[in-house]
């Protein structure tokens, strides 16, 4: 066991500082010749790689930590969490661009009809169904813009409705092993199945999936969020924005087929990312050859997913009947503003067309701040080399005809968590500089003597822990990481061992519901959207009202592994 020395104190120190800036991140101006002025973020993309730059040059850190935080150890195999997601999360966004994920999102809409609680229901166990199987990036990316666009158009306050959104989509993810990255760790760390770590989390999930709606019922009952009827006339069109029927399918299938291999297969002790690169692969493949023969037969629809949403419900709220005229000059400005906001929605969305990498907010477009800087420079200072005006002009152009010829993963690419990659890497990197300083074996004799080594304290100890670190240790999988190592270390026996593992799968994932968006990457990439489409909802409001879904959720979710263990052990 290492000692508490100078070197231990200044690790401890500058992860804290990391962790800050993962949290709230800055932006510091510089300027360039020839190309201006610039901020460069400080989040979470830039504070571990720093940080770690740091610690190295310090001599907190050395190649074995960072060798050690690539490969693995303790069973945990980084790369292969990477891959499994790159690979997942590629068959998953390639099959929402078809737009069935839209199209279901209609269907439902559908059968809610005017009854506005009745489709606040319908909503999330539509969004909890679909989050189960494919995870919840791809819901928050297009159940967010989808129910930014019905609460406009319907005249609906979006708060209530978002917030349930968020919370569908990360209480199920839960369920399969694949549904988060933190349940990779799980699995890996622990030596757990993947068809069994379904077969422990299935009833927690389902406590606190119903309890979570009953919190947000509570919470929401005010007709000013939810109200008892809706404005709607007419019937949206689901076939108007299934654009690709064919990849649909073929996508379900593919993706459907991939997780029942993968649970199979988890009984002989294979890596996952054997299983699922092959099947990203495939539709790769199909993906490139299926736009080929549409482009080369002029089939390819034009336009973006998010143009057919909002063409679609306009047209439904163009159908209303008239009211009075004071009424109708009231619903003429509100349409009015409602078609300003989606044209600028469009404008700021990655389209088959356009696309943007989008990963953090800090990662985001420039800010008007930089824009208004840039303005107040001189020619000289704006001036480019022609060669390089030629060549970036040149590949845009490039890049705009094979988008145009492969829309499908043109789109899919911006999209991909590439995000995730030195960020999880960074945070492996941390915790094993953490390990390295001895701070490990502290927390890990503190949790043993904390609890005693008895089942349930450890089960409800982890748990809140689990749920408290997502907000402060580098989001849910920062928080994950750390309490595997700490969990490990705490030489506990493996009864204690299964029942702590357990008890934070369910942290780690409602723990994204939580106080601070960086509870969880899906917590930034969901306030990124909402900015990007005009809204705005505070770290106060977020914390708000997700406070009783998540101490409602944390209770039944606890309770629940605690009668498991004591049943099973």
């Amino acid at each position: 066991m290492a000692d508490i020395d100078r070197f231990s104190i200044v690790t401890l120190v500058l992860f804290f500082i990391e962790t800050f800036f993962v949290i709230q991140p800055v932006k510091i101006p510089i300027r360039i010749p020839w190309l201006g002025r610039f901020k460069i973020p400080i989040d979470l993309n830039t504070a571990p790689i720093l940080t770690i730059a740091i610690l190295w040059a310090s001599q907190c850190l050395g190649p074995t930590e960072i060798r050690h935080g690539i490969v693995g150890t303790d069973g945990i195999k980084p790369y292969n969490i990477l891959i499994l997601f790159i690979s997942l999360a590629y068959m998953a966004i390639t099959l929402d661009i078809t737009g069935i994920l839209q199209a279901a999102a209609f269907w439902v809409s559908n059968r809610g009809g005017k009854n506005g609680r009745k489709l606040y229901l319908y909503f999330y166990i539509m969004l909890t169904l679909i989050s189960m199987v494919i995870g919840n990036d791809p819901v928050i990316l297009s159940g967010t813009v989808f129910l930014v666009y019905y609460t406009a158009a319907t005249h609906l306050e979006p708060l209530a409705w978002l917030i349930s959104e968020f919370a569908a989509a990360n209480t199920a993810s839960m369920v399969l092993f694949v549904g988060n990255p933190t349940n990779v760790v799980i699995c890996e760390g622990f030596s757990i199945n993947n068809a069994g770590f379904t077969g422990y989390t299935i009833l927690p999930f389902i406590a606190c999936n119903v309890l979570c709606f009953v919190a947000l019922a509570i919470q929401f009952r005010d007709a000013k969020y939810v109200p008892r009827k809706l404005d709607i006339n007419g019937q949206l069109n689901v076939k108007e924005v299934l654009r690709d029927p064919i990849g649909a399918i073929v996508g379900t299938i593919t993706l459907i087929s991939c997780l029942i291999v993968a649970l199979i297969v988890s009984f002989l002790h294979t890596d996952v990312w054997k299983i699922m690169l092959p099947f990203a692969g495939f539709k790769f493949l199909f993906d490139m050859g299926w736009d080929h023969y549409q482009f080369s037969r002029g089939r390819r629809s034009k336009g973006s997913e998010e143009d057919a949403v909002r063409h679609a419900i306009e047209r439904v709220t163009a159908a209303e009947t008239e009211h009075e005229d004071t009424v109708q000059h009231d619903q003429e400005d509100r349409q009015s503003t409602l078609v300003a906001d989606t044209q600028k929605f469009a404008e700021s969305t990655p389209t088959q067309h356009s696309p943007r990498l989008h990963d953090s907010p800090a990662s985001s477009s420039p800010t008007p701040e930089r824009k208004q800087s840039s303005d107040k420079l001189s020619s000289e200072e704006l001036a480019e080399p022609q060669l390089f005006v030629a060549q970036r002009a040149y590949f845009s152009k490039y890049y705009q005809r094979m988008a145009a010829h492969f829309p499908t993963f043109f789109t899919a690419l911006p999209r991909l968590p590439f995000g995730l990659i030195p960020f999880a890497f960074s945070q492996f990197i941390l915790i094993e500089a953490l390990s390295r300083q001895g701070w490990i074996d502290v927390f890990g004799r503190w949790l043993a003597i904390a609890s005693g080594g008895e089942m349930h304290a450890t089960v409800w100890l982890v748990g809140v822990m689990g749920v408290i670190l997502c907000n402060i240790a580098g989001t849910n999988i920062g928080a994950t990481i750390f309490l595997t190592k700490i969990i490990h270390q705490a030489g506990f026996d493996a009864s204690v061992q299964r029942g702590a593992a357990i008890s934070l799968a369910v942290a780690s994932n409602i723990g994204a519901v939580s106080f601070t968006f960086s509870a969880s990457l899906a917590g930034l990439l969901w306030k990124t959207i909402l900015h990007q489409k005009g809204i705005k909802i505070t770290q106060w409001e977020f914390a708000r009202w997700n406070t009783l879904p998540l101490i409602m959720m944390t209770g039944i979710g606890l309770a629940i592994v605690s009668a498991e263990m004591a049943v099973l052990y």
